[in-house]
Parts: structure tokens; C-alpha cells; sequence
């Protein structure tokens, strides 16, 4: 069983879909590794550490020719995956609903793709789980870019000159990225609110810390989507909360909104009117600008000012911090390839519940329910 890892060709894209770590545990499984030269330089790994693990390093013909599973972090194009064996594995993050085109290529190159997006969020593959991973550590980094652009300090401090305030952060969201967002701006002294669609987060928002901030009696909003991510809001509930949050924002030093609704546009929080509402040197972090943004004006992979709020809006931004990102999304590939691994056949033999979820194509075909309904 022969699994290449694969140098990264998408633009801005810093992290690897494997570390010497788990190179040494494939092996110790009983598969080779092939490492295409170069493909964790951004990561901070050597050729050298990957040959050192007990992986081959070559070019990319070499460390795909005769490939059962190819690692990646995102998609490549079908055409560059030529040399693999017949119904190779591709296990990566495909973003299948923004590129229909790519998972078409995939089948028609005979390759079953495999999404790791689509992994359910069940007890069991938690540690599987690439979305939660990554959302952990860009709701970290949307804090730092938040204070990196933002004018001030963020704790209070008490001085001999006189008193600083502690800023004020305002969470839209409150999944994974949302809680490390609300943790990490606590830790760093900030005044924290936070808010969501789903009432279940009320308990999770006070156990960090901060003040939820949440429509009252408004009938049918709790907003729970399946598989434990938020689904629409009613338009009652959109206008109650528009109603709240306008009035939340306006005294705000920093919003971070981390909303997203999976296969769909990501839904707009803040319009033009509450963004003009904050006072000249807030700052706005949108983690959702790639998925069409929750913020009116942002702008993927720039930061935009407008009335002198500032509207940050980086692209991939679990891959700024690269090298961390790296390890756990190659900790989330290792185990799911090594959960399902049979020692008798040399290889991962995927069950009904999982395999049928994240699947994209076999034998020539798309065959994912997501895709055909």
C-alpha cells in the first residue's frame, strides 16, 4: 500500500497533508511513503525530516506512479494525479459544492475521491474531523489579525497616565471557531459578547466568560441544522435579531463573525448600515468572506476600510498558521486511514456510515447523495 503526499499547488495554500509524525505511523501500519520534494517547506518541514521519517522524496511522476491513496489538504485537478493505480484514493478537503467541475474529473480519472469536509460529526470520528481542527485554530487567528488591525490595546490596564479600557469583542457564531475566538479574546483581556442562532450555545458562551447576547420569544429560531450546525433563520428571527445586534454592534470595538451553512452561501449578518454604525478604528474580522461573507463589504483576501472601520477578510486563514494546522490535519487523515485499516488486507476497508458519507466517486461515477439529490 503506497500513500503519496502531495505539494500543495492552490494559491496561498501553506499546510501538508502529512508530517514526519505521521509518516512514521503509516509506515509503522505496514504502507510506504512517498513525499513530493518541496511539499512541506511552507510548514516548516524539510525534505530531510520527511526522508529522515522513512519517506521517499521525489518529484511529483515518481511520488504518484503506482499511488493507492494520495494525501492532500486541498483538491488538485484530476489531470495531475496521472500514475496512480486504478480506483487510487483521493483523501483531502474537495469543497465538492464549489467545484462540480473537479469531483467530475475525479470520476472520470477513475479516482475515488474522498472528502474529509463531509465526515459526519458523530462521537466516533471526532478525531477525524478536519473542519473542527481548522475552525479550531482560525478562530485563534481571527483574534491576532482582530488585534493586529485594531488601534489599542485589548485588557484594561492601570497606569500612572491614567486608565485604558478593555475592548470590546463581539462573537457572531458560535461554533468551533466561534468558542476558541471567545477563549482566546478573554485571554487576551477583552470585554466579550457572543451570539448564535442555536439557544444550546447560551451555556457554552457563559462558561468562557462572556455575555451571550440572544433574541427572546421569538417562536421557531433555534436555528439547529443537522449534524449540529446551524441551519436558516426564520424571517421573524432574522428581524429580531437585526433588531438586537444593531444596537450591540454600534457600541463594539471588534466583531468577529464565523457563521456558515454547509452547501450554501454563508449568511449575511452585518450590513452596510450596522458596519457605518461603529465608531472610525473598530475592526471587523470576517471568517466567512470565502463562502460569500457574512459582512456587506468585505472583500475576500483583503482588508477593506470603510468610515474607517476596518473589514478583514483573509483567505485560508487556518493556513497562516501553517505549521500547527498542518500537524492536526495530518493527525485527522492518519486517523481516519488507520481506523478503518485490516491488517490482513494491507489496507483501509471504509464502513457503510462513513464511507458512504464522505465518497464523492467510484467505479466512474459520482455517488454521493449530497451531490445527486
Amino acid at each position: 500500500m503506497k500513500i503519496a503526499v502531495l505539494r500543495e499547488t492552490a494559491e496561498g495554500e501553506r499546510r501538508v497533508a502529512a508530517t514526519p509524525e505521521t509518516v512514521k505511523k503509516f509506515i509503522a501500519l505496514g504502507a510506504s511513503v512517498a513525499v513530493e520534494a518541496g511539499a512541506g517547506s511552507t510548514a516548516s518541514i524539510t525534505d530531510a525530516d520527511y526522508a529522515a521519517a522513512g519517506a521517499s522524496v521525489a518529484d511529483r511522476g515518481s511520488t504518484l506512479a503506482g499511488a493507492d491513496i494520495v494525501l492532500g489538504v486541498q483538491g488538485p485537478d484530476a489531470a495531475s494525479l496521472a500514475g496512480t493505480t486504478s480506483g487510487a484514493w483521493l483523501v483531502a478537503a474537495l469543497n465538492p459544492f464549489a467545484d462540480r467541475a473537479r469531483i467530475d474529473g475525479y470520476a472520470t480519472a477513475g479516482i475515488e475521491a474522498l472528502a474529509m469536509e463531509f465526515m459526519p460529526r458523530i462521537t466516533r470520528a471526532q478525531s477525524m474531523d478536519i473542519l473542527s481542527s481548522q475552525s479550531n485554530l482560525a478562530g485563534y487567528k481571527a483574534v491576532l489579525d482582530a488585534a493586529a488591525a485594531y488601534g489599542r490595546a485589548f485588557p484594561m490596564m492601570m497606569t500612572a497616565a491614567g486608565t485604558i479600557s478593555a475592548a470590546r469583542v463581539f462573537v457572531m457564531g458560535v461554533g468551533v471557531a466561534g468558542l476558541q475566538a471567545i477563549a482566546t479574546a478573554r485571554r487576551l483581556g477583552a470585554q466579550v459578547s457572543a451570539t448564535d442562532v442555536r439557544a444550546a450555545t447560551r451555556e457554552q458562551i457563559q462558561s468562557l466568560g462572556a455575555k451571550p447576547i440572544f433574541v427572546e420569544k421569538v417562536a421557531g429560531i433555534e436555528g439547529e441544522g443537522s449534524g449540529g450546525y446551524a441551519g436558516e433563520m426564520s424571517p421573524e428571527y432574522q428581524a429580531a435579531q437585526a433588531e438586537l445586534v444593531s444596537g450591540h454592534i454600534a457600541k463594539q470595538d471588534i466583531v468577529i463573525t464565523t457563521a456558515l451553512i454547509p452547501g450554501r452561501p454563508a449568511p449575511r449578518l452585518i450590513s452596510a448600515a450596522q458596519v457605518a454604525s461603529m465608531r472610525p478604528g473598530s475592526v471587523i474580522v470576517d471568517l466567512a468572506v470565502e463562502s460569500g461573507g457574512n459582512v456587506e463589504g468585505s472583500v475576500v483576501g483583503e482588508v477593506v476600510v470603510v468610515n474607517g472601520v476596518s473589514i478583514v477578510g483573509h483567505r485560508n486563514v487556518p493556513s497562516r498558521l501553517a505549521a500547527d494546522a498542518s500537524a492536526l490535519f495530518s493527525r485527522n487523515l492518519f486517523n481516519f486511514l488507520s481506523a478503518f485499516w485490516d491488517k490482513e488486507q494491507g489496507k483501509p476497508v471504509l464502513d457503510a456510515e462513513i464511507g458512504d458519507a464522505i465518497r464523492l466517486t467510484q467505479d466512474g461515477k459520482i455517488v454521493n447523495a449530497r451531490l445527486l439529490g
